[in-house]
């Protein structure tokens, strides 16, 4: 981290995902008092497989942390999407940067072990069954606001780390039509699966499957697999009422390769069906207060970049009230110093998104008549592996990052 600690603030942060975690360990090692705040009765990850990029692996190589991640990943060299008949819609590997960059599949829940450890080891306070509704500010302090009524001691500032659905913003509003399904899944040596690409089969925009290899949840464990299937919000319960059956053949004619991981899915309870949202606050930082990660921007996971804005966030945060001279201009820097990646990537997902989740015809068309293409010659394909590693608008630059030793990075998810 550049630059000195001017001051030494109180901090309270809402949420215990990625985005809260990083932004309370960093905090913490640059001399603040920091209070993490969690709804649930014990802080646990949501979800099933991410993506992390080599620009959330730089935030978590500057951390110290990115060994302990990747022995839990899975190396990831590209993306590849195929159409039902074979014809590709996507193909976009990581050599396009020209470098030995790729990227890293995990479970969300080997990313929070090794944050929420890190934290634990800090001994940051972390306060559970602590439902946020508001804040409430005054002229030095910022107070966290309780469904109860009740509030929090006062701090010199609060951060909203509290995810898409945050009581602090705007809940609700910007809800995508499409969703999908997970399941987290064990991955035997003969499935026939590139085991070192993202890869997805479409049907039109209307359908997706998709398998991410991500790495063992237990050292000792098996490797495992995100398998996930695009699904609109107000089709959920039609699909439950159809049963688990009758969507297992649905997705056997699509992608019939994938046989072996549906054997292994043996009831509706494997899965979990995530919804997504798209919308950016209109300001992240207000007086003693600020949103990062999701709270502030969230999006569809199309691109995989999620979790990892949520630790540049995070990284920029403790960057800013480094430099700034007071908290406010701290968090003033932090913000203008993520608003154009985040601005940048918020408008590419939002073209993207439709491309491969719409019930409409024109997306799919232009997908593969036009930008697929594009796509394979230059300056195409060096500009599609920016914009999918993360990379696009220099953001590592922005923060004093760089990315990491990928050989040595190579070595720790083979060991």
């Amino acid at each position: 981290m550049t630059g000195s600690l001017r001051h030494s603030y109180s901090i309270a942060i809402a949420g215990c995902g990625p985005a809260g975690l990083a932004a309370a360990l960093l905090l913490y090692r640059a001399g603040h008092s920091v209070t993490l705040f969690e709804r649930f009765d014990a802080p646990r990850p949501i979800g099933s497989g991410l993506m992390l990029q080599p620009t959330g692996m730089a935030v978590l190589d500057a951390m110290g942390l990115l060994e302990r991640v990747a022995r839990h990943g899975a190396r990831v060299d590209g993306l590849l999407g195929l159409q039902e008949h074979g014809r590709c819609a996507l193909d976009s590997p990581y050599r396009n940067l020209g470098t030995d960059a790729f990227g890293m599949g995990i479970h969300r829940a080997s990313l929070f072990a090794v944050l929420y450890e890190a934290v634990a080891e800090a001994g940051i306070d972390i306060r559970t069954s602590q439902d946020i509704v508001s804040t409430h500010a005054d002229a030095r302090e910022r107070r966290f606001v309780f469904s109860d009524g009740s509030r929090s001691d006062g701090f010199d500032l609060a951060v909203d780390a509290s995810g898409w659905s945050s009581a602090l913003g705007e809940r609700g509003r910007g809800l995508l039509q499409f969703g999908a399904l997970w399941a987290t899944v064990e991955l035997d040596p003969a499935d026939p699966f590139a085991g070192n690409l993202l890869e997805q089969r479409y049907d039109r925009a209307s359908r997706m499957v998709g398998v991410l290899p991500t790495g063992r949840r237990s050292l000792e464990g098996p490797r495992e697999a995100a398998f996930f299937w695009s699904l609109r919000g107000v089709d959920h319960e039609a699909w439950r009422t159809a049963g688990l059956e009758a969507w297992k053949h649905e997705v056997r004619r699509m992608w019939p390769e994938t046989a072996c991981l549906l054997d292994r899915i043996d009831s509706e309870e494997h899965l979990t069906f995530a919804r997504y949202a798209h919308r950016t606050a209109p300001g992240p930082n207000g007086h003693r207060f600020i949103r990062i990660g999701d709270a502030w921007h969230c999006a569809s996971p199309q691109l995989g970049q999620g979790a990892n804005m949520a630790l540049l966030d995070a990284w920029g945060l403790a960057r800013g009230l480094a430099q700034g001279r007071t908290i406010d201009e701290g968090l003033r820097l932090a913000a203008r110093w993520r608003s154009d990646h985040v601005r940048l990537y918020q408008a590419v997902t939002r073209f993207f998104t439709p491309l491969y989740q719409s019930t409409a015809a024109m997306p799919p068309l232009l997908r593969d008549r036009m930008l697929m293409p594009l796509s394979r010659v230059w300056p195409g394909k060096p500009l599609q592996a920016r914009i999918m590693s993360g990379l696009f608008g220099w953001p590592l630059q922005t923060l004093g990052l760089e990315q990491p030793d990928y050989r040595a990075l190579a070595q720790a998810i083979s060991a």
